[in-house]
């Protein structure tokens, strides 16, 4: 015979149930996330730890989906110019000479840019999130740049890795690489995390966060000097000139100060540039060469290209300048045309439209301060217009005196951020380390490294993720005068210091300047009615102010009303002492 259980068993068994569930889910949020951050750190550091990670994270994902019903996958802005991309470059291995190669080649690759796509777009749903994401890409990038100064200090040779023409720089005999496995690739990256740092650099309300982030760009343009990488030693210089003409002037003078400083310190990396708009480097010569070629691959494969990988078997096909040297190129050091001769030309546009879409989303983002919390207006709030509230009000401010904050070290205010000032940093960050990447593309294809491209495909969940949290894009209420106020109050708490107390703010005065910003958004025949209507709103506010007696008014009504209610009642008492035990009320 079965056992029944009582139905209070039955509850408890249920909410135990329960219970498990919940840490279970939590388990698994909280798992998923960190593979995604040791993803992100071990990148640059470690590749192949990083891929494990990748698919652990990935798995965990799945199961939280599974087993989470609030998490749901959801929609990104560039979700359907990605998916072209992969089926556009799925159907190029048709067309490949070595079909299984290509094959071979393209799930390995774009398998984990989708799956780095994927868990960081899904899993990256808070401000909280953001922030540890930059703080281990941050960890992660100061190792890159320590051990960058190790092998230069200490020495690398690097004539063996034919990475310079030693004819044309006979003086150059070190170009760190650090733990990427070539220079370019070490340059592309830095100017990525230089463009990070700066735009946080922007939104930091502290000089002390200025002042690491400074250092942390000052490291990393030394580091990036000793790469001798041309291309992205000018990309990034002509991104801070540009920043620094149309936004802040002191940016362009900080750009020449510390690009004069490296050269005055090492002449060779003068010379080393100054080589770009020359033919005497023999890589100039055959990037041109490169280029010819892969326009003719294009020209005869325009749709569906060469096949995927398959560059260098094409290439001695259309082999216009080396000859039949035995020398194995891998791609044409320019990713546009790149992409455009191995996956056609409709590949390579899908990519693009990811790629600047991105961009352009990201430095579309404006992240507005919260909104201050003012008191409800009562009769008894001071009255600016009465002489008495206003002499009262100086005797007050006068008495107060406001609380010395300790200071705080140098790393717990570096540490500590608002959140509109961290996202809105990030966000402006990645779309100027995306500019890098495109100028990057023009003279090398440093989407070719597996590692890089991760971190691109990284890059653009991280985009898609930010916008997901900015509330003014993600809602479309109409413009009342509420919002309109709501957003005059965020630029007033965004213009002042966040150390300093915000003065009080007068509701008359916001509910005027709202009006005043949504009259710029309507045609000219509404504004005269519109005026008229607030004026008259205003005028009946003013009015009712007055008719409100101030505090000391009533204050003194009330104590009139209390005395003759004391003489009323002292009255009657006396009447009822002077009549007698027996007396019987009557009428007068």
């Amino acid at each position: 015979m079965s056992k029944i259980d009582s139905p209070e068993m039955q509850m408890v068994k249920a909410k135990r149930q329960k219970a498990a569930k919940e840490k279970w889910r939590g388990r698994l949020e909280k798992w998923s996330w960190q593979f995604v951050l040791a993803e992100a750190f071990l990148l640059p550091l470690f590749p192949p730890a990083a891929t494990a990670a990748l698919l652990i994270a990935f798995v965990l994902t799945v199961l939280r989906l599974r087993n989470d019903a609030d998490f749901k996958l959801r929609q990104l802005t560039f979700d359907v110019p990605a998916a072209l991309f992969v089926l556009l470059s799925a159907l190029s291995i048709l067309v490949s000479p070595d079909k299984g190669f290509s094959f071979y080649n393209w799930y390995n690759l774009v398998g984990v840019y989708v799956l780095t796509y994927l868990v960081v777009g899904q899993n990256l749903r808070s401000s909280r999130q953001v922030r540890e994401l930059l703080i281990v890409t941050a960890i992660a990038a100061v190792f890159v740049v320590l051990y960058g100064f190790y092998q230069f200090i200490f020495g690398i040779d690097i004539r063996a890795m034919k990475w310079v023409d030693g004819d044309a720089f006979p003086e150059l005999r070190k170009r760190v690489f650090s733990t990427w496995e070539n220079p370019n690739i070490l340059a592309g990256y830095l100017d990525i995390i230089i463009c990070l740092a700066f735009g946080l650099f922007v939104k930091a309300d502290t000089r002390k966060k200025k002042l690491v982030l400074g250092i942390m760009m000052a490291a990393g343009a030394a580091c990036l000097a000793m790469t001798y990488a041309r291309g992205a030693c000018l990309v990034i210089a002509l991104i801070f000139a540009v920043y620094g003409m149309f936004k802040d002037w002191r940016v362009l003078l900080a750009c020449a100060a510390v690009a004069a400083g490296l050269l005055l310190v090492d002449p060779v990396l003068y010379e080393r540039l100054s080589s770009v708009f020359t033919k005497i480097d023999t890589s100039s010569e055959m990037r041109l060469a490169f280029w010819e070629s892969t326009i003719a691959m294009i020209q005869d494969h325009p749709f569906l290209g060469i096949g995927w990988g398959a560059y260098w078997m094409v290439y001695p096909e259309y082999d216009f300048y080396l000859q039949g040297a035995d020398i194995r190129i891998v791609h044409a050091h320019n990713w546009y045309l790149n992409y455009a001769a191995e996956i056609g030309i409709p590949g390579m546009l899908a990519f693009v439209w990811l790629f600047f879409g991105s961009l352009v989303l990201a430095l579309r983002q404006r992240f507005l301060p919260p909104l201050l919390a003012l008191p409800a207006p009562t009769p008894f709030d001071y009255n600016e217009e009465a002489a008495a509230d206003v002499e009262l009000k100086k005797v007050a401010d006068s008495v107060q005196t406001e609380e010395k904050k300790p200071e705080a070290l140098l790393w717990q205010d570096f540490c500590h951020w608002e959140d509109w000032q961290l996202l809105g940093g990030a966000a402006l960050g990645l779309g100027l380390a995306l500019i890098s990447v495109a100028l990057n593309g023009f003279t090398d294809d440093l989407l070719f490294n597996i590692p890089s491209s991760m971190l691109l495909w990284l890059i653009f969940a991280f985009i898609a993720a930010l916008a997901e949290l900015n509330p003014s894009l993600v809602t479309d209420e109409p413009e009342t005068e509420v919002n309109s106020a709501a957003t005059v109050l965020r630029e007033e708490s965004a213009s002042s210091k966040t150390s300093e107390k915000e003065p009080g703010l007068n509701m008359v005065d916001v509910i005027e300047k709202a009006p005043e910003k949504q009259s710029e958004k309507k045609p000219a025949a509404e504004d005269v009615a519109e005026t008229e209507a607030v004026t008259a709103k205003k005028e009946d506010a003013e009015a009712a102010i007055e008719n409100l007696p101030s505090a000391a008014d009533k204050n003194e009504e009330d104590s009139e009303e209390k005395s003759a209610t004391e003489v009323i009642e002292e009255e009657k008492e006396a009447a009822d002492n002077e009549k007698p035990d027996n007396h019987i009320e009557s009428n007068h």
